[in-house]
This record gives structure tokens, C-alpha cells and sequence, in this order.
């Protein structure tokens, strides 16, 4: 039977906590013990005696991790975390594998059965563990939003006594989860918007969102891997996409792009040179900024001015709504281990579809 532990996350600004109180009460009801780092959902707006109140106790880290079996967090463990954890224990969190090769090797040195959140399968009995989407849906909503403070211009068309203010106009890159919100809350706020991505399929969706479809010359390549992520594509492919982008881009006056693939580098669709083709005053926010950025001129966590352009390197814009975003993450982690513990007392076997897919280390076959 688990006894999950819930610290407090150390990455320097994360502000989320991996189980809000609700769920808590949930895990509780299941027969499930929880214990939770005092000050854990502090930055989220979670209070200890929130958790009291759930169910939880309320415990010093030192007193977690000495009774804990089961870890649930946001950010990957440091390596002093790691070593905290007793062999045999379960983690669950975000572990960006393909960035943290060496923290995965203690993991597994240290016989952890860690869990990716990342790598929960695109498959519709998993849709309600799936976090990589709901993170999604808040970056995108958050990344308008700075758009929208730092462009020169307002974006709702307005009709005053001393003239009419034509909309801005916000250009969309992917239409993923992040991108399709982005579009939503970009026309809520009364913006023209237009949208670009090379699978076909999903015009309808950008569409009857209020938003123009771009159109391209498809090459005859693959854009969608079977696991519902947008597959890696030839240069000739990504030309046939920086052409697209590049004849709208001297009207645009904000930028989001949210193109990425799947454990691997982000496509750059914006060169220097078409950077240099935009208005002064518009904007890039480079929701792929951490795997490399879509724009050629991003930095990670910085923000940079070319020509008067600001470029915007977003960095876990999750983190900056934590109330609502702790919310998301925690019940996709509640439904994991809901899953995980049909019964508290009886779990799932570690060979089931969903369970393979998101492990890492540890368990059978490791």
C-alpha cells in the first residue's frame, strides 16, 4: 500500500505543487496515505492547514522521505533529492530523459521505478493523465497574454470619438494543444489571427476557432508521428514551411510559436532574416524556446530586441499561473495513480500499456 509523499519543489522558479488539497481528499478516500512537505503548495496558494483538512499530514522533508514509498512531483529531482529517496521507491514527475541522461542513470543506479510524465501515451484511455497537454493549454493561454503586454499595439478593433484602431493581427505557429489555446484566448482578446501548421487536418480545428488557416506546399512527407507528435521533417520540408511563415510575417504584429518534436531539437521557422522583415514594435514568444526555439534568434529564458523586435524566450510559462496549473497537473496525477491503484491495495501490473510506456527505471524487464 503507497504512502505518497509530496515535497516541496526546489527548481528555481517553480512555483506548482504536484497534488492540490481536492485531490488529496480523493487519494484519502481511496485508503491512500499522504504525507506533505510543510509549505509544499505554499507558492500555488495551498496552504498547510488546506492540506490538514484534506486528509494529509503535514511533515518536515526529513520525516517524507523516511516514510514515503511513492514521491509525486513537478520538476525532476535533483541528484541530493535522488539520493533522499529509499531503493524501491516510486517517483512521479516531468524527467525530460533525453536532457537528464545522468540523472536517469542514478535512478536506476539507486533501483527508483520512476514515471514520466511526459511519457504518458497519446491514447484515449490516458487522456486524463496526459500533463504535457494540460501544461500546454496554460503556456499557450500565458504566452498571449505577455504577447499582448509587450506589443506596441492593442489587439481588439476599436471604434472611438477620435478614430477607429484597427485589431492587431497574431500569428500562431502549431496548432497543438498550446497553439488551438492560443488562438482561443488571442480572439477572446479581440485580436485578427492566423494560424500555420503543415498537417492539413487540422484546419477545421484553427478554423472554428475564429482564425485563418495558412496555407503551404505540402512536400510528400510524414508530418505526424503515430503517436500523435509532430514528426521531424527534411530540410526541403522546412524551407517549404519558413516560405509559408515568411509572407505573412511583415503584418503581423505578435508571434507565438509552439512547434516542437518530441525529444528532440525545435524547428527554427523564423530565420534572422525574416525577423528582420517584421514591423517594428511586434513581438515573439517562443514557446520552444527550452528545446532550442522556433526563432533562430532566441534565448532561453531571455528576452532580446533585433531591429525592434522583441523576442521572448518563454520558459515554463506553466509556472506563472501556478493555482490553476498545480490544479491541472494534480488530477492528470491523481488519474495516473488512481490507475496505478485500481484498489490501494492492489496495483496495476508494470507490464499494463500505460504504465510501460511511462516508466523509465526500474521494475520488470529493467
Amino acid at each position: 500500500m503507497p504512502v505518497i509523499g509530496v515535497p516541496r519543489e526546489t527548481a528555481t522558479g517553480e512555483t506548482r505543487v504536484a497534488l492540490v488539497p481536492a485531490n488529496v481528499v480523493h487519494l484519502i478516500r481511496d485508503k491512500h496515505t499522504v504525507l506533505v512537505q510543510s509549505g509544499a503548495g505554499e507558492a500555488a496558494g495551498f496552504a498547510d492547514v488546506d492540506y490538514r483538512t484534506a486528509g494529509a499530514k503535514v511533515v518536515s522533508i526529513v520525516a517524507l522521505y523516511k516514510s514515503a514509498n511513492l514521491i509525486v512531483k513537478v520538476q525532476p529531482p535533483s541528484s541530493s533529492e535522488v539520493l533522499k529517496l529509499r531503493p524501491r521507491t516510486t517517483f512521479i514527475g516531468f524527467l525530460a530523459p533525453s536532457a537528464n541522461a545522468s540523472l536517469i542513470k542514478l535512478l536506476a543506479k539507486r533501483n527508483i521505478v520512476a514515471y514520466a510524465m511526459e511519457f504518458i501515451p497519446r491514447i484515449s484511455r490516458a487522456q486524463g493523465m496526459d500533463a504535457l497537454s494540460s501544461m500546454a493549454t496554460v503556456a499557450g493561454y500565458r504566452a498571449v497574454l505577455m504577447a499582448a503586454e509587450m506589443v506596441g499595439k492593442m489587439f481588439p478593433l476599436l471604434m472611438t470619438a477620435a478614430g477607429t484602431v484597427p485589431p492587431g493581427t497574431v500569428l500562431i505557429l502549431g496548432a497543438g494543444v498550446a497553439g488551438l489555446q492560443a488562438i482561443a484566448t488571442a480572439r477572446r482578446l479581440g485580436a485578427k489571427v492566423e494560424a500555420f501548421d503543415p498537417r492539413p487536418a487540422v484546419r477545421e480545428q484553427v478554423q472554428s476557432l475564429g482564425a485563418s488557416f495558412v496555407e503551404m506546399k505540402l512536400p510528400d512527407e510524414k508530418v505526424e508521428t503515430t503517436g500523435g507528435y509532430a514528426a521531424e521533417q527534411t530540410a526541403a520540408f522546412l524551407r517549404a514551411e519558413q516560405e509559408a511563415i515568411a509572407r505573412v510575417l511583415p503584418k503581423v504584429h505578435a508571434v507565438i510559436t509552439t512547434a516542437q518534436i518530441f525529444g528532440k531539437k525545435a524547428p527554427v521557422l523564423i530565420t534572422s532574416a525574416m525577423v528582420r522583415s517584421m514591423a517594428r514594435g511586434s513581438v515573439i514568444v517562443d514557446l520552444a524556446a527550452e528545446t532550442g526555439g522556433n526563432c533562430e534568434l532566441t534565448k532561453a529564458g531571455k528576452i532580446v530586441v533585433v531591429n525592434g523586435v522583441t523576442i521572448i524566450g518563454a520558459v515554463n510559462l506553466p509556472a506563472s499561473a501556478p493555482v490553476d496549473a498545480s490544479r491541472l497537473y494534480s488530477q492528470n496525477v491523481t488519474n495516473l495513480l488512481r490507475h496505478m491503484y485500481p484498489k490501494a491495495d492492489a496495483p496495476t501490473p508494470l507490464d499494463e500499456e500505460i504504465l510501460k510506456a511511462a516508466r523509465v527505471t526500474g521494475g520488470a524487464g529493467k
